[in-house]
């Protein structure tokens, strides 16, 4: 049989002067000039860069034609972990229980409420019937208004995050008023369900202003408009219903603007002003504002409180201070009760606070486990609700009694097909950087599987944004522990997972600590014999595709396979091009090349598509979606076309480009386990079968 031949991308050199220093971008001719339209309408894609990809799919395709069969029974295991007509655990609110259920086969969900402790169910929401007319369709944010009469979604049919935000009156179950167009997926009424507040995304895909308009449809009003290209904004309710709240943010800096809920058409006015590197966060506890920040040196943040009726910063007296090590990573407030979530050396914990004073703490004893807050619609109540998992343990739900710190079982995962937790082995290791630091991971694997070096591994990371990796339960993962593979998941820095410090060592000028951290742990890995060069797959995403393309340029030997999903690799490019949607808000993460000579030369340094250069690079499969506002297709497929033409080897260097969809993937809960299942397929045809090379 005639092995498949890869295409090869024509070089069209592309001279790019910047700060006095100068770079030749060969395959700059991939993104599209008109890209804004294609997230649009995927269909204006420009013929030969349609025709390369395509070429690129039916290669990737023709490669991995062996594992299809492979790939079926991955997605059969995968999608017969999944209790297919599943139902969330009903939340609270009023007269009313509201909960999501799917009907059997269903990809996507339906929205439901019943009455308070029973009856007939009115459905608000059928995701699954809207997306019948659509290849791609997912729902962002769905609310009920607070009296219980309206139902609002905002939803993306085509992957571009271009969001289109309808409402439905429950009575009649007709939709009112014009949907709102080139909307971001996040909005929320107001507290006296009379106005809708939504962001209106610009023509390059940023959110730039909130408008608000009356419920029911009409004229929008414009209520807050960010000059800032580089800030995120969101809107949202404070706890008690007393303040409509725009927050205004980076990743370095916040700001929050504040609407009493008693005047819902009032003008925004500013709790604190910003000031970069100052971080808070803020919610009303019937009486007094509760201020969570990293002022004054909190790395790790601490508690402030306000009785102000704006809580400027002059009015913040401390309150859980400051302790290094303990991240204090979000709270949550209800009447009489305050419920705050840390994490310690990657564990997480909750501490409940009384309005007396006193405090306990919720906690669990298994060597790793992730602890969630998912709390409620409700504000004067003692119920909160939190989710414990492990990655042996499937998803709990709890409800607890604050006062009587009594907790009740809710619901546990089901497994359709099975799962013992006793047949399998959770660990705690810590791998010691080039600088010292001690870098937690987490592993899973079946019992008995031999600690001798020949099990294969998969070492998953990320490392970006303060994005913690939680050791949670996946009923993907159990694909590759089941054929005895290790499951390795590296906290590294870049994450919270030790704290925000731990992100702070990970970005910027330290950036390079994420990627020696993910490569110390591979070498930790081999050291105990839980692994042994070659026959580790990395496996990553986005900002963890970037941390894959950097392994696969420093310590191209490690690795049996690469996974790179939606990888951000063209990083000096990109955040060189301040027409795209995430440029200039992730300036506080990486750096501005446009402006700063040391940021250009500490990116191109580690970037990379830049990096790439004359070696034998393991078996690489980089994925992306076309529609994809965030790491645009054209990333990975420059890199792969790059990679092709500079390696020393024959390793096959794939490319799959889903044309109907955007950085998440395929929207349906079992097409997108098809995509899972193609990369775990690639790690185990590289790491054990023919494209082992």
């Amino acid at each position: 049989m005639t092995k498949p031949v890869p295409p090869v991308a024509p070089r069209i050199p592309h001279r790019i002067e910047q700060l006095g220093r100068v770079r030749v971008d060969d395959y700059a001719w991939m993104k599209d000039e008109n890209w804004q339209q294609v997230l649009r309408d995927p269909k204006a894609l420009r013929a030969d860069i349609r025709a390369h990809l395509e070429a690129e799919n039916a290669y990737t395709k023709a490669m991995l034609a062996g594992t299809e069969a492979l790939q079926a029974s991955l997605f059969a295991e995968m999608k017969g972990r999944i209790k297919e007509d599943d139902s969330s655990v009903p939340a609270p609110d009023g007269p009313f229980e509201y909960y999501v259920r799917y009907d059997l086969g269903a990809e996507h969900p339906i929205h439901a409420r019943r009455p308070r402790g029973g009856g007939p169910e009115t459905v608000l929401l059928d995701e699954e019937a809207l997306s019948k007319d659509h290849a791609y369709f997912q729902v962002g944010a769905a609310h009920h208004s607070p009296d219980h009469a309206l139902y609002a979604w905002a939803a993306d049919t085509q992957g571009s995050e271009y969001y289109r935000i309808h409402v439905k009156d429950l009575a009649s179950g007709e939709t009112v008023g014009a949907p709102v167009e080139s909307a971001y997926g996040d909005f929320c009424f107001s507290p006296d369900s009379q106005w809708l507040f939504w962001i209106w995304r610009d023509e390059n895909a940023r959110p730039a202003k909130v408008f608000r308009r009356a419920a029911r449809g009409g004229e929008d009003a414009l209520v807050y408009e960010e000059a800032d290209d580089g800030m995120f904004l969101g809107v949202g309710v404070a706890a008690d219903d007393s303040h409509i709240l725009i927050h205004v943010g980076d990743q370095e800096t916040t700001e929050l603007w504040l609407i009493p809920a008693a005047e819902p058409t009032a003008a925004p006015v500013v709790a604190e002003p910003r000031q970069v590197g100052v971080k808070y966060a803020l919610d009303h506890w019937t009486d007094r504002w509760v201020i969570r920040t990293n002022a004054d040196g909190a790395v790790d943040f601490k508690l402030c409180v306000s009785d102000a009726a704006v809580p400027a910063r002059a009015s913040w007296r401390d309150w859980i201070g400051h302790r290094p090590g303990h991240y204090l990573a979000g709270f949550a407030t209800y009447a009489e009760f305050l419920v705050r979530a840390e994490r310690v050396e990657a564990l997480d914990r909750l501490v409940v606070t009384g309005r007396d004073g006193t405090e306990h703490v919720v906690a669990f004893d298994e060597e790793a486990y992730a602890l969630n807050l998912e709390g409620g619609y409700e504000y004067a109540t003692t119920a909160t609700r939190f989710v414990y998992q492990s990655p042996t343990t499937p998803r709990q739900w709890f409800d607890y009694d604050m006062a009587t710190r009594e907790r009740t079982l809710r619901k546990t995962q089901e497994v359709p097909s099975g799962h013992d937790p006793s047949q399998y082995v959770a660990r705690r290791i810590f791998a010691k950087a080039t600088d010292g630091a001690e870098v937690p991971m987490t592993l899973l694997m079946r019992k008995g599987t031999p600690q001798d070096g020949s099990a294969p591994v998969l070492l998953y990371g990320y490392g970006s944004y303060g994005h913690a990796m939680e050791p949670s339960f996946s009923i993907r993962n159990l694909s590759l522990v089941d054929r005895g593979w290790i499951w390795a998941t590296a906290h590294i820095r870049g994450g919270s997972d030790k704290g925000w410090g731990w992100f702070l060592d990970g970005r910027k000028e330290k950036k390079t600590n994420t990627f020696t951290d993910f490569i110390a742990c591979a070498e930790h890995l081999i050291a105990q014999g839980y692994g042994s060069r070659g026959r580790i797959a990395a496996y990553g995403g986005s900002a963890g595709g970037m941390l894959m393309g950097a392994v696969a340029n420093l310590r191209p030997d490690l690795w049996g396979a690469i996974v790179a999903a939606v990888p951000f690799v063209d990083v000096l490019n990109t955040m060189s091009d301040t027409s795209l949607p995430l440029t200039p808000p992730e300036w506080p993460e990486w750096g501005n090349p446009i402006e700063d000579a040391q940021a250009y030369d500490r990116i191109a340094g580690y970037s990379p598509y830049d990096q790439v250069s004359a070696q034998a690079y393991p078996p690489i499969l980089a994925t992306g979606g076309l529609s994809d506002p965030r790491v645009t297709y054209w990333e990975p497929a420059k890199w792969v076309a790059k990679l092709r033409e500079h390696a020393t080897g024959d390793a096959p260097i794939l490319l799959k480009i889903n044309m109907e969809a955007g950085h998440g993937g395929a929207s349906g809960r079992f097409d997108f386990l098809k995509e899972i299942a193609l990369d775990y397929a690639f790690a185990l045809w590289a790491v054990e079968g023919d494209g082992k090379v």
